[in-house]
């Protein structure tokens, strides 16, 4: 009895890591946009129904795209250092188990998007096809965080359908200017593992734009700020959400002190750092809504 429960226990933490709950920075980089985008479509506090499908939805879908990842990735991720140690590849999850887990999960979201309008609904569709097509376009295209960025983005035209608002132009300035930030850090998470995609023959922006790294990362993020900046001026925030902005650009500066000798673990560390950027302005567009309520 005593093995049994030692191996169910490892099976469990196996699954756990699987669907990287061990490592949160994908909920947070997800989650951030779509609150962002909830509290400006509902003009301040969002439907708590609402706002906790998309809470839930956020952590159900990063961790499925995270199992879909790996099982795309399984045959490759034991060439590259910093993957070599996943579940599927020591063999602590079998395929089978990765593919019903991922399943099982797509079920949850189901279950959680059916409770809101018919258009949402069918706005997932995009979402989970943007989602289970990523892990592939790593061998097809040189542009795979331009496809991450827009699933990751997909929530918020999601977001205005959900709480009854049109889907009009503002609503893709800000899908724009989160779609230009993920690639942006997405491309100092491919930095890391640059020469081991290489070996491999996987594709990424860090190999793409080569000794352009870190000034296509800069252009990127300025295209961002500026399409924010945009959208904010036509919503008319106030200053919670400029001091967020300029927070914010003192947080690319350090990302750009991070990268700057193409060091491996620093480009992991201004990775993670981008947390802190989605927080920022979230707390920001919160801020105004909180002050100046509609």
């Amino acid at each position: 009895m005593y093995n049994s429960g030692k191996l169910s226990s490892t099976k469990l933490h196996a699954y756990w890591r699987l669907i990287r709950a061990d490592k949160p920075i994908g909920i947070y980089l997800l989650l951030w946009p779509c609150v962002s985008a909830l509290w400006i479509a509902s003009a301040g506090i969002p439907d708590l129904h609402i706002l906790a499908v998309f809470v839930l939805g956020v952590i159900v879908m990063r961790s499925a795209g995270c199992v879909i990842n790996d099982y795309a990735d399984r045959n490759v991720d034991g060439l590259v250092e910093r993957s070599s140690t996943r579940p599927l590849v020591t063999g602590e999850v079998t395929e089978k188990e990765a593919l019903s887990i991922f399943f099982i999960l797509l079920s949850f979201a189901l279950i959680l998007v059916l409770t809101l309008t018919w258009q949402t609904v069918f706005m997932s569709v995009g979402g989970l096809t943007l989602a289970i097509i990523y892990p592939f376009m790593k061998r097809y295209t040189q542009l795979p965080q331009v496809v991450l960025g827009a699933a990751f983005s997909w929530s918020i035209p999601m977001a205005f359908v959900a709480t009854g608002q049109s889907i009009s132009w503002i609503v893709w300035t800000l899908y724009f200017a989160n779609l230009t930030w993920t690639v942006a850090y997405d491309t100092q998470y491919a930095m890391v593992d640059k020469n081991d995609d290489i070996k491999v023959g996987v594709k990424s922006t860090a190999i793409l734009f080569g000794q352009y790294d870190k000034l296509s990362i800069l252009l990127l993020q300025i295209v961002s700020l500026l399409l924010l900046t945009t959208t904010a001026q036509l919503l008319k925030l106030s200053w919670p959400f400029y001091l967020a902005l300029l927070i914010s650009v003192s947080l690319f500066l350090y990302q750009h002190w991070l990268i700057k000798d193409r060091d491996r673990s620093l480009c992991f560390k201004a990775f993670l750092h981008n947390h802190f950027v989605g927080l920022v302005f979230a707390l920001g567009i919160i801020g105004h809504y909180s002050i100046y309520p509609a």
